[in-house]
């Protein structure tokens, strides 16, 4: 347990051992934004339903366009009207989102359009098809529109609704139970002593867990005993699906996690080759899957958004899915290599190169509010001015 694991195998690790841990359950699709989807949604109708007016015109047959031909308007049909059979040789009147008659396979915007008393005659030959959405042009019956694990968006309730659906399969909400360590962390709201820092980890991996679209069942904090890190830790085991704990997991005297799991239940990893967070310990305790992450705020917030956020995604049901990231040319220079990968907090210039924030202390927080995201560098590189680099946006994690 003391070689540190890669960046990519450690990812690998997680990956493996994580499995589902909530079940399915039916519920109003207006209650669905945010949750994970547990059953593929396949369409039984077309959308549209029907061959329908892409615009304001006139609808007829190609076939009886011509250049100097007096066209009247047999029909008039608005958006949810039955069409009727179109009278060969004539045209209708036909507006957004109406249903296409049938003898009809174009429509003429009627700017295009000249009435000469109560007819109408049509400068520019017409083609089949134009300004007509077919049916099905959006979804087609039988289709598999969204697929189990995916998150459910706004975007995706106006979908289903356009299929007809009011309620969906989707998975219970994952129960996540987090622990703070250390005697030093006290709450927000009471006075410092010598010696006391406010508990930072807490509040933030509370928002990041509900940010998620997961739910804390509950927030305990552990002073530096193996025996209160073990009775907070059983408490947890009690009524969480996952559990995640920040501090206590590097190699001093006053860290008691590894050990309280050691005798709980059995570590997977320790100590990951990553630059800042290397002290993370995965294990799983009485079948309950548990991330440790270290305790200094930034290497908490990257450990996070690596790891803690990959276990309790495919937890919850979710798609085991990497942030997403593209190459930014770096803004600076660094003759420097380390034998980690560095996770560096960085903003994007208006020239669009990446200049790294001057502070990039694991226990600083404010360079992740000033900086847009994290640019990997792998192990053993060198950073070069003008090379390109793997970016990743906070906003996509």
């Amino acid at each position: 347990m003391s070689t540190m694991l890669t960046f990519e195998d450690a990812l690998q690790e997680i990956k493996q051992s994580a499995t589902l841990r909530v079940a399915p359950q039916t519920i109003a699709l207006s209650n669905a934004a945010g949750r994970v989807l547990a059953k593929d949604i396949v369409a039984d109708i077309f959308v549209p339903p029907h061959d329908n007016s892409a615009m304001d015109g006139y609808a007829l047959a190609c076939d009886d366009w011509q250049a100097d031909k007096y066209f009247t308007v047999s029909q008039r049909i608005t958006a949810g009207q039955p069409a009727q059979r179109l009278i060969p040789g004539t045209c209708a009147r036909i507006f957004t989102g109406a249903n296409i008659p049938s003898g009809a396979n174009t429509v003429i915007m009627q700017e295009e359009a000249q009435q000469i008393g109560n007819t109408l005659v049509f400068a520019q030959q017409p083609l089949k098809g134009d300004n007509i959405r077919p049916k099905g042009q959006d979804m087609q019956a039988g289709q598999t529109v969204i697929k189990a694990g995916e998150k459910i968006s706004p975007i995706h309730i106006g979908l289903l609704s356009s299929l007809g659906i009011t309620n969906i399969t989707v998975y219970k909400p994952l129960l996540v139970g987090i622990l703070t360590t250390g005697d030093e962390l006290i709450p927000a709201g009471k006075s410092l002593q010598p010696g006391q820092i406010y508990n930072s980890n807490g509040p933030m991996l509370n928002a990041l867990v509900t940010q998620a679209g997961h739910q804390v069942e509950q927030c305990l904090h552990a002073a530096d005993s193996p025996e209160e890190t073990e009775a907070a830790l059983k408490k947890l085991l009690q009524s969480c699906d996952v559990i995640l704990s920040s501090g206590g997991v590097s190699v001093g005297e006053e860290d008691h996690v590894k050990g309280v799991l050691e005798k709980l239940g059995k570590v997977h990893l320790w100590k990951i080759a990553i630059k800042p967070g290397k002290p993370l310990v995965h294990a799983t305790l009485e079948g309950i899957p548990f991330l440790g992450l270290p305790g200094n705020p930034s290497s908490t917030l990257v450990t996070y958004h690596w790891f803690a956020r990959l276990l309790l995604s495919i937890c919850s049901g979710q798609k085991a899915e990497l942030p997403p990231s593209y190459l930014v040319d770096a803004g600076f220079n660094r003759a420097k290599v380390i034998q980690r990968d560095e996770f560096i907090r960085v903003f994007i210039g208006q020239d669009g190169l990446a200049y790294a924030h001057p502070q990039q202390s694991s226990g600083a927080l404010l360079a992740a509010c000033e900086s847009q995201g994290y640019l990997h560098v792998k192990a053993n590189t060198q950073i070069e001015y003008g090379c390109s680099y793997s970016f990743y946006p906070f906003s996509g994690f």
